[in-house]
């Protein structure tokens, strides 16, 4: 059965301490370097709160919320 699972972050977890430089958590879900953050996240932030997206290679789609 397929899901769809909702990433609420629109943005990278921190992880400063223990590293010579600062390491960055994939937290949207899009990043092809999981669990590392590659950028992607930015592709977010015109996302309207209230709705859920999918993405693919093409972009983004709104999903419609049926019940």
């Amino acid at each position: 059965m397929a899901r769809l699972v909702r990433h609420d972050a629109n943005a990278p977890y921190e992880i400063p301490e223990g590293t010579e430089l600062p390491v960055y958590i994939c937290a949207c879900g899009l990043s092809k370097n999981k669990p590392f953050c590659d950028g992607t996240h930015k592709k977010t932030r015109d996302e309207n709160a209230e709705d859920t997206y999918v993405y693919d290679d093409a972009g983004r789609a709104r999903v419609i919320k049926q019940y």
